[in-house]
């Protein structure tokens, strides 16, 4: 068993909001606080300096937004990390493209202190803190979905158990939910999602959500 303590980075422009948040992180045994800074493109610098296991990443920063940021954190690191977006409000279009650009979700930035250190602990874990249902539900209404199904070559790979497994998933069912449908163990179905995961180089969840709606793959 790992007993490390998460690592955590912060990227917002907010002084005194950071050192809420340092304070907050801080106070945890399971949690250590790695670092912060005051726009996306240090926030960009830190993470590479650091490795932080999840960042904290406001949305709009000068230099750079935490969106951009977000994107070239994901597409640089070798490891990148898990990163929740943190905006002012619920299910807007910041947060479809945070999602989109590698976002393991969103958390607003009035949320209890509780819910934000059970965010942080939540997409350390690998799940995410928006549900699939409500990623659906996001992308729909801020992204074009083409008019037919594009299928990608990667997802041609996936056995036929796989591909239906990743529909109902993408749909927003719940593991448990999936193995009442199709008849097995939860187990079974966190082993097949694991090998999706895998053969389409998703992380999470949500980002299967991602990948199923810019294909048409989903309805």
């Amino acid at each position: 068993m790992n007993d490390s303590p998460i690592r955590v980075a912060l990227v917002d422009d907010q002084q005194l909001f950071r050192a809420g948040i340092r304070m907050l992180v801080s106070s945890q045994a399971d949690l250590e606080f790695v670092g912060e800074a005051g726009n996306g493109r240090e926030g960009v610098e830190l993470a590479a300096a650091t490795s932080p296991d999840v960042v904290l990443m406001d949305i709009r920063m000068p230099v750079l937004d935490g969106i951009s940021a977000t994107t070239e954190i994901v597409a640089t690191m070798a490891n990148p990390p898990r990163i929740l977006v943190l905006t002012t409000f619920d299910l807007d279009e910041s947060a479809a493209r945070a999602i989109k650009a590698g976002a393991s979700g969103f958390v607003l930035k009035d949320a209890d202190p509780e819910f934000l250190l059970a965010a942080i602990r939540t997409v350390h874990a690998g799940n995410s803190v928006i549900a699939a249902s409500a990623t659906t539900a996001l992308l729909g209404h801020y992204t074009d979905a083409p008019a037919e199904p594009v299928i990608p070559e990667q997802f041609t790979r996936l056995t036929s158990r796989e591909q239906e497994i990743f529909r109902l998933a993408a749909t927003g069912m719940s593991n448990a939910e999936i193995a009442a449908s199709e008849y097995l163990s939860e187990a079974t179905v966190k082993t097949h999602l694991s090998r999706i995961f895998t053969k389409l180089d998703l992380r999470d969840r949500v980002q299967l959500v991602v990948f199923a709606f810019e294909h048409g793959l989903v309805r």
